[in-house]
């Protein structure tokens, strides 16, 4: 299949999702609003929970390059960004939180691959830092990452509350510099 296809298709996927909900996604309804016959669709992904899945990581709309400022405090507050853009700026806030509803109600939606796919990119930044000596040994990149995008979720999409202007450098403050004089 052609790449813009797919991703016509991918865009079809997440946009119903966002405006629908995972109930109200369907193949056929992906295949009108992507101009793709449903046999086609089905012929690259056997359910909606796989195309879904594919839409979520390979999808232009969620696409994620990994910083690269050439410092790890620099490359976090850039993630933590990416982040608050995900989850503030549409269409990929809607999709964001209708894929997390989704994954929560609908155990078939491997949802933990979207989140291994960005980690997998993520991860590079420690590398690099570690390069840099800027990382303590045993350091856990992934509950870096957990505590940096958590409180962007937490914010954003849980209490509903705004991001300030400088909340991302303020997050990643706390996480590197601690919270006690």
């Amino acid at each position: 299949m052609a790449p813009r296809k797919q991703q016509e298709i991918f865009d079809a996927t997440l946009r119903l999702l966002a405006e629908k909900g995972y109930d109200g996604l369907t193949v056929e309804g992906v295949a009108e609003r992507s101009g793709v016959n449903k046999t086609t669709i089905y012929r690259w992904w056997p359910s909606k929970a796989a195309l879904l899945g594919a839409a979520l990581v390979e999808a232009d709309v969620l696409g994620f390059e990994p910083p690269d400022t050439g410092s790890l405090r620099g490359d976090l507050v850039q993630l933590v960004e990416g982040v608050r853009r995900l989850l503030t700026e549409p269409p990929a806030r809607d999709i964001a939180v209708a894929a997390l509803a989704a994954a929560v109600d609908h155990p078939e939606l491997d949802g933990r691959r979207f989140f291994a796919d960005r980690f997998v990119r993520e991860r590079e930044i420690f590398e690099r830092a570690a390069r840099r000596g800027e990382l303590r040994d045993g350091i856990d990149p992934m509950l870096v990452v957990d505590l940096l995008a958590g409180a962007v979720w937490v914010r954003a999409v849980f209490r509903g509350l705004p991001l300030p202007d400088g909340f991302a450098a303020d997050v990643v403050s706390a996480v590197l510099d601690g919270v006690t004089p």
